[in-house]
């Protein structure tokens, strides 16, 4: 890459970082409610909305890249891979839905720390949902970096063992 077009880059990135922290942090003073509202959008989504919602969060680009690898290097047997990610995750989407309802609560966290001492769940829900997030965010860096190289022009260089 160019020094030109690496400066380009990095100035493209760094705008696009800016306006999205502007956003966050305009949204976040001028937004306030409930626990309820932030959950549940304040009752405003149809079925079919939310629905869409919880299509959209499944399909995220990390699942997608994910899916996409799985079929390229195991064909057959990576759709049947994904079949079982898909239904084991609307089998766990129904099995704890309905537990997470009947209490009141929101999350899975809040309702075990309902039933539990709340401060170690409330640091084991936070440990693990900011490992899982930090493993998405790796993969979704790899295949971003990975496209942005390509329409770039870079080369992609592959570093490993005895390379």
């Amino acid at each position: 890459m160019t020094g030109e077009h690496q400066t380009l880059a990095l100035l493209l990135f760094s705008a696009f970082v800016a306006v999205t922290l502007a956003i966050t942090t305009w949204v976040s003073r001028h937004r306030r409610g409930s626990a309820e509202e932030f959950y549940a959008g304040g009752r405003l989504f149809s079925p079919m909305e939310n629905g869409f919602a919880i299509a959209g969060d499944y399909m995220s680009a990390a699942s997608f890249l994910g899916v996409t690898g799985l079929i390229a290097l195991f064909g057959y047997d990576g759709l049947l891979y994904v079949v079982g990610f898909l239904v084991a995750w609307l089998v766990v989407l129904f099995l704890v839905a309905e537990l997470v309802r009947n209490c009141g609560r929101f999350t899975l966290a809040d309702v075990v720390a309902a039933r539990m001492r709340e401060r170690p769940v409330r640091i084991a829900a936070g440990t693990s949902s900011v490992t899982v997030s930090v493993l998405y965010l790796v993969a979704q860096m790899v295949g971003a970096g990975s496209l942005v190289a390509l329409l770039l022009g870079a080369r992609v260089r592959r570093r490993g063992p005895g390379r």
